[in-house]
């Protein structure tokens, strides 16, 4: 995180969800003031705009056990291409969700940019859920239950092949952290693997500055640096009530901030992004200011 420049991309899909709302997640953390916030932090910031986003009314569903994945498939692959330019260019990219599954696109970019230096990624995913579902083992179809799983080679391969290497990422140099809501074959999708998850019993009991201390470890580890994607509903529905799917007893206002502000701390950030804000589930836009927040955390905004 020696970089400067920040690539600001935006990914405004709903296509990998279940309810509606969540593309318009970029529009409502520019107005957040993302990009007056990178400037009083000294970055200079350059909006790339958004990725280019089939709409799902004109577009068939698909297998009931992979809704979209055609559709969905297409846009992580537009959107890698711009994530792998910004790296390319030695610019740092923060990509605004969308949904979940565009974390496929983002990582699938950064992969591909390591690739050409024969450098391998790590990847903090914190989130309430697991997202390693698969088509055969997904209750709802909905693709943002699946891109972990993808990452690291598991599920179609329209989306587990876009890197041009599978898996993406190695397993063991995935760490899943603030977990606590979880289908039941998905647990076993998560034991089998050897990624690294912290539940937030693990938070309750060891406090965030441990956990995201082994999940910073796990990530860093023969890796060049690691990319995070912050699922807002990570955040106990409290302090983040716009988002897709809320779960109740999630990170407080603070373990987010600290968890953030550790990641900065390590100097092993290669680029983040925020998923899952959906303004239609908010009030007053609490969600997406604390979005806008949290990135300014993981890039450097402190207390004193």
């Amino acid at each position: 995180m020696r970089r400067k420049h920040i690539a600001v991309i935006g990914a405004p899909m709903d296509l990998g969800a279940g309810r509606r709302g969540v593309d318009m997640g970029p529009s409502a953390l520019r107005v957040a003031r993302l990009h007056e916030r990178l400037a009083e932090l000294g970055y200079q910031a350059e909006d790339r705009g958004n990725v280019v986003v089939d709409q799902p009314e004109s577009s068939p569903t698909g297998a009931p056990n992979a809704h979209y994945l055609q559709q969905i498939a297409h846009t992580c692959a537009r959107l890698a291409d711009l994530v792998e330019s910004a790296m390319d260019r030695g610019h740092v990219p923060v990509v605004l969700g969308g949904d979940h599954s565009i974390g496929v696109g983002t990582i699938a970019g950064m992969a591909r940019h390591f690739l050409k230096q024969e450098q391998r990624l790590g990847v903090i995913w914190i989130d309430a859920h697991a997202d390693m579902n698969t088509p055969e083992s997904s209750p709802s179809g909905n693709v943002h239950g699946m891109p972990l799983a993808c990452c690291i080679g598991s599920g179609p391969k329209e989306l587990t092949s876009l890197a041009g290497r599978v898996p993406m990422v190695r397993p063991e140099n995935v760490a899943l952290v603030g977990l606590r809501s979880i289908d039941e074959i998905e647990r076993l999708n998560v034991r089998g693997t050897g990624i690294r998850a912290f539940t937030m019993r693990d938070i309750d009991e060891r406090g965030m500055t441990a956990v995201i201390g082994q999940a910073i470890q796990a990530a860093s580890a023969g890796t060049a640096g690691f990319h995070v994607s912050f699922d807002m509903d990570a955040v106990d529905p409290a302090e983040a009530p716009g988002v897709g799917t809320p779960v109740p007893g999630g990170l407080t206002y603070r373990e987010a901030h600290l968890a953030m502000e550790s990641i900065c701390d390590s100097g092993r950030m290669t680029s983040v992004e925020v998923v899952e804000v959906n303004p239609v589930m908010d009030v007053a836009n609490k969600t997406a200011i604390l979005g806008v927040e949290l990135i300014m955390s993981a890039l450097g905004k402190r207390i004193l």
